[in-house]
């Protein structure tokens, strides 16, 4: 028997460099504005840089690039 777990990540969470699939949003309103950018259940999410200091970070979604503040990228979870 093999035990697999799937773990749920914020975006937020994930280092430089790595990559996730968008499970669900954690607000209702922040998803409707997050999916009007391209960002959409299922896609394919990796983190190209953070901003000092705490601040937003810079994402590519699906072959688009976006900037998100820092509580946009906490309610992305990641699958």
């Amino acid at each position: 028997m093999v035990a697999t777990s799937t773990i749920a990540k914020q975006l937020a969470h994930l280092k430089v460099g790595k990559a996730g699939y968008v499970s669900h949003f954690t607000n209702c309103q922040m998803s409707c504005r997050l999916m009007s950018m391209g960002i959409l259940p299922g896609s394919r999410v990796e983190v190209i840089r953070f901003a000092p200091f705490g601040g937003g970070c810079y994402v590519k979604a699906d072959n688009l690039l976006i900037a998100l503040r820092k509580e946009e990228a906490t309610g992305i979870i990641l699958r």
